[in-house]
């Protein structure tokens, strides 16, 4: 009898050490009480977002007293000095990244992002969201690499598709919980419910996405009156608009913080909404949010947040992260460092309307394919600056950089479409970016294009932005078919291109985007990518930062 009951003890005791409850199992009746947990202290919340696999310190852009100021930042050798000079002074810090973490680098795609996978947990980030980038190398790919992460996933709104538009199972879990001294923090997750629009359909092919509205109220519910939860923040990959516009969605009443990605926004100030502040830092590894919460007796008594910068002058690389990355970038670097060509101005990516990266890429598929009336380029806020000279006192462009400026090396597409059908397009697209109605608003720019010279207001009532459209000088003809190109996307029907439906006599060029702009750089290197003024705004500058707007945010 008293040799079972031993072993009943022994078995509860290894029990309680794997659930926490060891000193449950094991006290006698005249055990010491353990020392009572404080009720006063400080927790600190830490996030990346959208570092797109910019492994190195790079030039960042500040908009600085109305001018382009450029800083070495970021690189996640110096992130890991950062973090732990950071971590170490904290009392308690929890670090999440919300997405994009896999794609956007040569190092990606040679690797199909496996590459990544030791430097993200040589980090010890605590929690990650998969981005609207992650379905990038296709749905099992996206499981594969974030289960190959240490710390956990969450995401509230992607399904398992069983087919026929039924919805199976949650991929991920949809929230995760932070306890400390016995106060729970609950992280929400949600990703970009546009992804199938936004990106290549066939990448996220096998996921059904839902508005996070659909049932965010639930797990508000859930962490608030069930958990226990003091603060429930959402960790989410919409853009800055979309996670105001949800912050003003009564289904987010009882959310403390969105903390966002997506729109590489650099939120310094929270954003107050009607339920919740919202943040988003940055992109490329250039900044970490920092969300600290002062705890007394159980609630969250107040808030801080503030942007800090990963100045790599000021953080030396970690020799150990360094280490890391030479080993899984060893066999790809003489072709990623190898030369292309050079540009005489500073390549970026960040104003809303035109930029010196879309300028270079139009200039070359114009060039490789000079018989089309307008070329059309995506817009987005993608690729960090490069505006370091060399020797040659000119701006180098290498292998990697194209990767950087265009992550997906897509065929160069033609068609044909008549000039109604491009005023109706161009102004679904300006709304896409500049709509009243912050739910309406995508993650991308304005739509860049060649050949062809557009005025518009900004601001003005949708379906009537366009006050002018010139085509080779001539106003647009709506009658008129004209020969379009852009690049074909996995997945798009034979008519679409561009999100442009209805293209007639669609066909594939032999060229890629990557060899168009690599050949052009060849012929003309140094370039001089001079944006052109194709699309002018009458409403707002040709500087303009952001296409967030009604709140108290400027992009710097």
């Amino acid at each position: 009898m008293k040799s079972s009951r031993r072993k009943f003890i022994a078995q509860l005791g290894a029990l309680g050490a794997s659930t926490g409850l060891a000193s449950i199992a094991t006290a006698s009746p005249k055990a010491i009480p353990s020392k009572k947990a404080p009720t006063a202290f400080t927790l600190n919340i830490l996030q990346t977002t959208d570092v797109h696999c910019q492994i190195h310190a790079h030039d960042e852009l500040f908009w600085e007293n109305g001018k382009a100021v450029y800083r070495k930042t970021g690189g996640y050798a110096h992130l890991k000095t950062f973090l732990d000079a950071h971590r170490k002074e904290m009392e308690h810090s929890y670090l999440i990244d919300t997405g994009d973490m896999f794609q956007g680098s040569e190092l990606s795609v040679k690797t199909t992002g496996e590459a990544m996978v030791p430097i993200l947990n040589a980090l010890d980030y605590d929690l990650y969201l998969p981005g609207n980038w992650e379905v990038i190398y296709y749905k099992k790919s996206m499981q594969h690499l974030l289960g190959s992460l240490t710390a956990p996933k969450v995401c509230a709104n992607m399904y398992h598709d069983l087919g026929e538009g039924k919805k199976g199972e949650l991929i991920f879990p949809p929230y995760s919980i932070w306890t400390v001294n016995g106060v729970k923090i609950a992280f929400l997750g949600y990703t970009d419910h546009l992804v199938p629009i936004r990106q290549s359909p066939n990448y996220s092919k096998g996921i059904i996405y839902t508005k996070p509205e659909e049932n965010l109220a639930h797990y508000v519910d859930v962490l608030r009156n069930q958990e226990k939860c003091a603060f429930v923040a959402i960790v989410a990959h919409l853009g800055l608009s979309q996670q105001i516009h949800l912050a003003n969605h009564p289904a987010c009443e009882g959310v403390d913080y969105i903390l966002g990605g997506d729109t590489h926004e650099r939120v310094r100030t929270p954003i107050q909404a009607k339920y919740a502040k919202v943040v988003e830092p940055g992109a490329f590894g250039s900044f970490v949010g920092n969300l600290e919460l002062q705890i007394e007796n159980g609630k969250v008594v107040s808030d801080r947040y503030e942007l800090l910068e990963v100045d790599a002058s000021k953080y030396p690389a970690s020799k150990e992260m360094q280490q890391v990355i030479s080993t899984y970038e060893g066999p790809y670097l003489n072709e990623i460092e190898t030369i292309v060509g050079y540009s005489t101005l500073p390549l970026y990516r960040y104003f809303v309307i035109e930029n010196t990266i879309d300028t270079l890429i139009l200039d070359a598929i114009s060039w490789q394919v000079p018989d089309v009336d307008i070329v059309l380029s995506n817009g987005f806020r993608f690729c960090p600056p490069r505006a370091t000279a060399d020797a040659t006192g000119n701006i180098p462009i290498t292998n990697g950089y194209i990767f950087d400026m265009l992550p997906v090396d897509s065929t160069i597409r033609t068609g044909k479409v008549t000039g109604k059908q491009i005023k109706e397009w161009l102004e679904r697209e300006l709304n896409n970016v500049f709509a009243a109605d912050a739910s309406k608003r995508f993650g991308g720019w304005v739509i860049k294009f060649k050949g062809m010279e557009v005025k518009f207001n900004a601001f003005g009532e949708e379906g009537k932005r366009v006050q002018s459209a010139v085509v080779h000088g001539l106003p647009l003809d709506f009658e008129r078919v004209y020969k379009i190109c852009a690049c074909e996307r996995d997945g798009d029907p034979d008519d679409m291109l561009c999100r442009f439906r209805g293209v007639q006599a669609t066909e594939n060029t032999p060229y890629s985007l990557h060899q168009a702009v690599k050949s052009y750089l060849a012929t003309h290197s140094p370039v001089t990518p001079t944006p052109p003024q194709s699309a002018i705004a009458l409403d707002v500058p040709a500087t303009l930062l952001t296409q967030v707007s009604g709140v108290a945010y400027e992009f710097r």
